[in-house]
């Protein structure tokens, strides 16, 4: 039995069928249940697995459809218009369904009707029926008023008045009920019966393009999925050019033979519709997840999906059908690099408005850019060069001696080691935002100095000597190649 706490008091929460024989019922108190049968077995619920197993699960029922929803703590919704015939019609995918959850370890009951209110109603109160379109109203009229998913308080008010069943409902002059109990009530009949259209929200968005193959016989070996991926970005490809349009986000489906799913996702610079490179991206990501992806008995369904796509812009080409693109392989080489690694493995460098180099330049992720490759330094103003390793924050630097008043250090410690300049260049002064204040923002004055080993570094003195902020502090900015 599982226990759930209920107002200060341990109750039963649900119980299997050898329970059932002993007596016992939900919602019995636990101690009143213990008197009974000394022995019992009794688990304290967990509604967050309890929850996790149910995303589980509806992750697994994508590979009926895409429009799965949850409904409360223990059920999901399936719409699966436009995908019975995928499996051979409904009555054998409910079947299929069936098998694999019962292979799982798995007591289902589920319901196939035309609205959402009439598969609830199947589902719970008769367990595995197929109802006719059509055929909602002989369904529903002998059930009890818990078919129609009305809360416990309007239910008790209405079988006080002696309406039990939902079929006197649907006898009742429609006004008086509307007066007394409420428009939910004659919403949720009209609902189940298909006189009213109700939605159900699914739990992830539907994708736009969606290619799939299933096996006969499970897959083990990464080498199989990388050319089933393969196999099915061909296929994408003709949807994709009927469209004008290239994929931007794309994600791989691996559905176990046990019931777990495997979500593959990669992002691209540019829209990308050519199957070779779109293998190319799943080949570095499923290459870095080698030994985190859990193939377990195999996988027997993969799907490829296409979660955005924009607007395929084609380019002209001259007459000699020649046409060089470097942006082209710079961005097909930072997809392949963030597949791998990740997404912020790679970004792009921005222009900021600011002299203070820490804050000259800001970073972006690569596909914000669009893919397009950009010289920053075209777009920055003439100035003496800069170091090729630039510190995201200056360090401290301890000078031992410095000519003054602007001079350049003639010993200095950095990170323990002392250093001794051969030769220095400088100074470079650069004054920060007029509207910042704080000690951190005195004018700096930059130097490039070598010492004797011919090593190369950046430093600045933060302050000026004689000021009132008191004595100058030195830093280090970046190291020269």
């Amino acid at each position: 039995m599982i226990s759930h706490r209920e107002k200060n008091t341990q109750r039963i929460a649900a119980l299997d069928a050898q329970a059932e024989r002993l007596g016992l019922k939900p919602g019995m108190g636990i101690a009143d249940a213990r008197a009974m049968h000394p022995a019992i077995e009794i688990v304290e619920a967990d509604p967050a697995a309890d929850r996790r197993l149910l995303e589980i699960l509806a992750d697994w029922c994508d590979r009926y459809t895409p429009l799965v929803a949850f409904d409360g703590t223990d059920g999901l919704f399936l719409d699966i218009t436009g995908c019975a015939h995928l499996l051979g019609g409904e009555k054998p995918l409910l079947d299929d369904l069936h098998a694999r959850f019962f292979r799982q370890g798995f007591d289902v009951r589920a319901g196939l009707a035309s609205t959402p209110g009439a598969a609830w109603a199947a589902a719970h109160f008769l367990g595995n029926r197929i109802v006719a379109e059509g055929g909602e109203q002989g369904l529903l009229a002998a059930l009890p008023l818990a078919a129609l998913r009305l809360d416990p308080a309007t239910r008790s008010e209405l079988e006080s008045v002696g309406l039990r069943l939902v079929g006197m409902l649907m006898q009742a002059p429609r006004a008086p009920l509307a007066r007394r109990f409420g428009k939910t009530l004659l919403i949720r009949l009209d609902q189940a019966l298909g006189q009213l259209e109700e939605t159900i929200s699914p739990r992830l968005p539907v994708a736009p393009l969606s290619v799939e193959r299933q096996l006969a016989e499970p897959i083990l070996l990464m080498e199989g999925i990388e050319s089933l991926t393969l196999l099915l970005a061909r296929s994408l490809k003709a949807d994709l050019e009927r469209r004008n349009e290239g994929a931007r986000i794309l994600q791989l489906l691996l559905f176990r033979v046990d019931g777990m799913v495997s979500r593959i996702t990669v992002s691209t610079s540019r829209p990308l519709r050519e199957p070779h490179l779109i293998g190319r991206l799943f080949h570095e990501k499923l290459a870095a997840m080698e030994h985190g992806l859990d193939a377990g008995c195999g996988f027997d369904l993969i799907r490829l999906s296409v979660l955005s796509s924009v607007p395929f812009e084609g380019q002209q080409a001259d007459l000699a059908s020649s046409m060089e693109d470097k942006s082209e392989d710079l961005a097909l080489f930072a997809d392949r690099v963030r597949a791998r690694h990740g997404d912020r493995a790679i970004m792009r460098c921005q222009p900021a408005e600011s002299h203070i180099p820490e804050r000259a330049v800001s970073f972006m992720p690569f596909t914000e850019a669009g893919g397009k490759a950009e010289i920053l330094a075209a777009r920055m103003p003439a100035r003496s060069p800069r170091p090729i390793r630039l510190f995201a924050h200056p360090e401290p630097v301890e000078v031992i001696a410095a000519e003054i008043p602007e001079g350049p250090p003639a010993r200095f410690r950095w990170r323990r080691a002392l250093y001794e300049v051969a030769r220095a260049e400088g100074p470079e002064r650069i004054a920060p935002e007029w509207w910042r204040a704080g000690p951190e923002e005195a004018t700096r004055d930059y130097f490039h100095v070598e010492d004797a080993d011919g090593r190369r570094y950046w430093l600045f003195r933060q302050g000026l000597y004689g000021a009132r902020q008191g004595n100058p502090r030195w830093f280090m900015q970046g190291l020269f190649a």
